[in-house]
């Protein structure tokens, strides 16, 4: 995990959010609209018409982290300094929290619009931005597009985990808890999530001890864990981890909230499905 860049995303998202843009007609439609944090470039990349970014966050091409890596190819990226963005003289400014945007306000002398665009946990409120967004884009109906085909493609979909207790194991033994989008996936998938039965929160650390004295019936790990081999990710090649049957899904889909959920739901379905049947 890229624990300063999500550290960052995390801080963004941790406060109170501007009032948020109303529905506008196409003739109003934002032309220079910058996303100051990694969630937001998931859901603006696929709402937005490509000339109307103006800029994503410095992450948006990272293959591990950001699941629109391939789309954000030609864009420009920024860090995200006040000087930066009041630079790019944006009409709209996505992903940023209050304390952001009265910033710019008081260094330019101006209001800029803003949506903040917390994190979304669920489904329910992965939805719910992408209506919200493609509203402030100008492009209601293809918000209402992209979620009428994430309800199809997860409607279609048959959820595999018959009861099995899932860990959700990082490097460095972090756990995922309830209440999160990972979770969510989890539960949608059939799977029971093992970080509830042990009365852990939403981010907990397991040592390689605990873990096993749990008994998961399936680990699920990050792509990237995969490839890494210091200390964090060599705990999860351990040998007494080794018979725990591993399911792999590509951090940039759980990261944030966006269109990927459904592709992540749709690999977590496929390899429970290439498991062994509990029930047999």
């Amino acid at each position: 995990m890229r624990a300063a860049a999500l550290a960052g995303i995390l801080l963004l998202a941790s406060c109170a959010a501007p009032p948020v843009p109303q529905p506008i007609t196409p003739s109003a439609r934002p032309q220079r609209v910058v996303s100051l944090n990694l969630c937001a470039d998931q859901l603006l990349v696929p709402l937005a018409d490509r000339d109307q970014i103006a800029a994503l966050n410095m992450n948006a091409r990272d293959r591990w982290m950001s699941a629109v890596a391939a789309q954000a190819r030609g864009h420009r990226l920024i860090r995200g300094s006040a000087e930066e963005v009041l630079a790019l003289a944006p009409d709209l400014i996505v992903g940023a929290p209050a304390f952001r945007t009265d910033a710019l306000r008081r260094m330019s002398g101006r209001a800029y619009p803003a949506l903040e665009l917390p994190p979304a946990n669920s489904y329910a409120e992965i939805r719910a931005q992408i209506g919200e967004l493609a509203s402030a884009l100008g492009h209601p109906d293809r918000g209402h597009r992209l979620v009428a085909r994430m309800d199809a493609a997860l409607a279609g979909m048959k959820a595999m985990g018959r009861g099995r207790v899932a860990a959700y194991y990082q490097r460095r033994g972090y756990l995922t808890g309830t209440g999160t989008l990972v979770d969510a996936l989890m539960t949608r998938a059939g799977l029971v999530n093992i970080a509830a039965k042990l009365g852990k929160p939403a981010l907990s650390r397991l040592s390689l001890e605990q873990i096993i004295a749990a008994r998961p019936d399936v680990l699920i790990v990050e792509e990237d864990s995969q490839a890494l081999d210091d200390q964090g990710a060599q705990m999860l090649q351990h040998t007494a981890l080794r018979h725990i049957p591993r399911i792999v899904l590509p951090q940039a889909w759980t990261v944030c909230g966006g269109p990927a959920f459904v592709d992540a739901a749709a690999s977590l379905n496929a390899q429970l499905a290439a498991l062994p049947d509990p029930r047999t």
